[in-house]
């Protein structure tokens, strides 16, 4: 039936695949009922101009490195446009190379490393804008292995985290690598819970807290040439009612009150090194959105988030993993809000 189903999607005429795609994005994109127990897709809003209007901006990117690196994608990674408050970059199976040296190399004119959190091939750096450190209140560091033995080969699991208090708001990134393979769901969201409750548990929640990695769900009850199918004729939104994420995450399983963007862009994993043409080894994966950023504002806070962009980066292939990009503004509501004790 799988294999009906993508032949007969390749099949169809310009106009009926139009219309699919219409009818897909409108119950994806627009309606005001797209939550799940777990996981909230919201839209992305406008490009942020940096016009001050905000409180808070922050640039998220998370990447695989698959134990490479070139100073051209570095550069991509980072991006031209500066003028943002914070710049959170999370990476796995990162290379014994001094990354944290290059991503200042590269960000030496405008950005300054305010914290830094590494586990072996796991790591999570924070930057700040020049003379920044003055909006800082207090940035702590936790890490939380699991699994077995990942570090040897380079590809630690786990998670690293930062905490950080900037511009009077207290945020939370926690960066992590969870265990690969389609059948390892139950797995996954076991280390998910255990990292939650591991990292930083004796500190008052954060107002702002965000999940980047490489959560390695992958996508369930398709197989690889109907979804890639799919993708070629950009109706891969389609494929989101397959992401085990988001069926875990509506079982109640996993990141119960986190928002997402939509899944517009295509899935980050597996491509050819070197191309973004997916898998074409003895295995040929299924593709999929291994690569993840979420982010959850508190019971509590009175703080309004946008995302302004989430996104894959699909101009790097010296991995076989896409990086991903998410843009989030954050407002504060200073009539509302009152001052949180810290531990």
């Amino acid at each position: 039936m799988e294999g009906l189903c993508g032949i007969f999607c390749t099949r169809l005429s310009r106009k009926t695949k139009k219309m699919i795609k219409q009818k897909t994005a409108a119950s994806i994109i627009d309606s005001d009922d797209r939550t799940h127990e777990g996981v909230r897709t919201v839209d992305t809003g406008n490009c942020c101009e940096f016009s001050g209007h905000s409180d808070v901006c922050l640039c998220i990117v998370t990447w695989n490195m698959n134990g490479q690196v070139s100073s051209e994608d570095i550069n991509k990674l980072v991006g031209k446009i500066r003028k943002l408050d914070l710049l959170v970059i999370g990476l796995q199976e990162v290379p014994r190379e001094n990354i944290a040296q290059l991503l200042k190399n590269v960000l030496a004119d405008t950005h300054i490393l305010l914290g830094e959190a590494i586990m072996q091939s796991l790591q999570l750096f924070v930057f700040g804008p020049k003379h920044s450190q003055q909006f800082v209140r207090g940035i702590k560091v936790d890490k939380q292995p699991v699994g077995g033995l990942g570090g040897l080969i380079g590809r630690k699991k786990g998670a690293v985290a930062i905490r950080i208090k900037y511009k009077g708001i207290q945020m939370l990134f926690v960066s992590c690598h969870l265990a690969a393979h389609v059948g390892n769901v139950e797995e996954r969201n076991d280390q998910f819970r255990h990292i939650s409750r591991s990292i930083f548990s004796n500190a008052t929640p954060a107002q702002l807290t965000v999940w980047l990695g490489d959560f390695n769900y992958r996508l369930e009850g398709i197989n690889t040439f109907p979804a890639r199918d799919l993708i070629h004729e950009n109706l891969h939104e389609l494929l989101t009612s397959k992401d085990q994420l988001l069926q875990e995450a509506e079982r109640g399983q996993i990141f119960n009150g986190f928002r997402e963007g939509t899944l517009s862009f295509k899935p980050t994993y597996k491509y050819n090194i070197g191309s973004s043409n997916y898998d074409t080894s003895y295995k040929v994966r299924v593709p999929a959105w291994t690569d993840r950023i979420l982010f959850k504002i508190g019971d509590h806070d009175h703080i309004k988030a946008t995302l302004h962009c989430y996104d894959s980066m699909d101009t790097i292939s010296s991995s076989d993993h896409k990086p991903v990009k998410a843009h989030i503004c954050l407002n504060v509501n200073r009539q509302s809000s009152h001052p949180r004790m810290e531990q």
